[in-house]
C-alpha cells in the first residue's frame, strides 16, 4: 500500500512539473511598444545604478556634471552675482 502511495506521489509530481513547464514555455503576446518600453526601463535602471556608483567613486565628476547642468540652465554662480553669497557688498574687495 505504501508503495502505491509513493508511486502516486511521484506520478503527480511529474505531471505537475510537466504542466508547470508547459505553462512557462507558452509565449506571451507582446506588441512592439511593450518591447521598446521594457528595453528602455531596463537600460534606465542599469544606467541609474552605474551613474550612482560613478558619482560615489568620483565626486569631482559628479560636481562637474552639476556645474555643467547649472551653466546650461543659466544658474551658475547666480548667488555670487546677486550679492547673496554672504559677503558684504558695500565694501570693495581691496580694502585693508
Amino acid at each position: 500500500m505504501s508503495d502505491l502511495i509513493g508511486l502516486l506521489f511521484f506520478v503527480l509530481l511529474i505531471v505537475a512539473a510537466w504542466a508547470g513547464l508547459r505553462m512557462l514555455s507558452k509565449p506571451t503576446i507582446r506588441t512592439e511598444a511593450d518591447h521598446e518600453r521594457n528595453v528602455a526601463d531596463s537600460f534606465s535602471k542599469l544606467g541609474a545604478g552605474v551613474n550612482a556608483l560613478q558619482d560615489a567613486l568620483n565626486p569631482e565628476a559628479a560636481r562637474s556634471k552639476e556645474v555643467i547642468a547649472q551653466m546650461k540652465d543659466g544658474r551658475y554662480q547666480k548667488k555670487k552675482q546677486d550679492g547673496k553669497s554672504g559677503g558684504n557688498m558695500d565694501e570693495p574687495d581691496d580694502v585693508r
